[in-house]
């Protein structure tokens, strides 16, 4: 996949975009978890969302740029 893509030509990093699908995707997995009842096991519910976000777009830009 190229580094940036053009977008009405305007060069966007292709992180970007992996950011925002991780940020979709990290919405939809904290509206299973608020259903599931998962937040009330856990220390710090921000902190854990931050951190699933963090994860996502990790694993997104491994799976990418491999």
């Amino acid at each position: 996949m190229p580094r940036e893509i053009s977008f009405f030509d305007a060069y966007i990093p292709t992180v970007l975009l992996l950011a925002v699908a991780a940020a979709v995707l990290a919405m939809l997995a904290d509206r299973v978890l608020v259903r599931l009842g998962f937040y009330a096991l856990t220390w710090h519910p921000a902190l854990f969302r931050v951190s699933l976000f963090v994860c996502l777009a990790a694993l997104l830009g491994l799976a990418v740029y491999r």
